[in-house]
């Protein structure tokens, strides 16, 4: 008996203090609607409803491939490697508005698939829309701490984590192909990422042979 009241207890606490990490980073009123700015597979596979998404850009941070993937693109023995923010530079990605009254658990439904190992940081960015406003978004940012944190790697190298990683969201090489075929559908070219894309088409036909 004991137990289960401490147990309770204990989750009761712990959501507490998830409301109150919620509510100081996103804004102490939390019936204002939600931005989130994606970058990566966001873009293509939000996850969650919103109610208008735009082109955007943040500054002071760029889209890499620069985070080792355990779980959704490959495993800590076959690892696949996946977007992050890094520091430096600019990003152009799609701010998604999320209404008010979901905005708690689109935080909830982010922090479950974004922060499952903890490499990514929750953070509050400032993004420019296409027509000029600049909202206040939520963003994941890569932990250069963190041991998952790959820095930048040289593209055989890249190529090769891509073609052996696969992990419960799917094959790393569908998430590079749809990454790179979404940016370029709204005109941003990541060259990366189309050089990467070039060469797995052309290993695919046995064109070329990636090590």
């Amino acid at each position: 008996m004991l137990l289960g009241l401490t147990s309770y207890f204990f989750k009761a606490r712990c959501s507490v203090l998830v409301w109150a990490w919620s509510k100081v980073l996103v804004g102490a009123n939390v019936n204002q609607d939600l931005w989130v700015f994606g970058y990566g597979s966001l873009m293509w596979r939000p996850g969650f409803d919103f109610e208008e998404q735009h082109l955007a850009y943040v500054k002071g941070y760029h889209r890499s491939l620069c985070v080792f993937s355990h779980v959704h693109r490959g495993t800590p023995d076959r690892p696949g490697i996946v977007l992050g923010l890094d520091r430096g530079g600019s990003c152009r990605g799609v701010a998604f508005r999320i209404s008010a009254m979901r905005r708690f658990m689109t935080l909830e439904y982010l922090r479950a698939r974004e922060q499952v190992t903890a490499v990514y940081r929750e953070t509050f960015l400032t993004a420019t829309l296409d027509h000029g406003e600049k909202v206040a978004c939520a963003a994941y940012i890569v932990d250069r701490k963190h041991p998952q944190y790959a820095g930048r790697l040289p593209e055989a190298e890249l190529a090769r984590l891509v073609l052996q990683g696969q992990g419960i969201s799917g094959k790393n090489t569908d998430y590079v192909r749809a990454t790179n075929q979404h940016l370029l559908a709204v005109g941003v070219k990541d060259p990366v990422l189309t050089r990467l894309s070039n060469l797995l088409s052309a290993s695919a036909l046995g064109h070329v042979s990636v090590p």
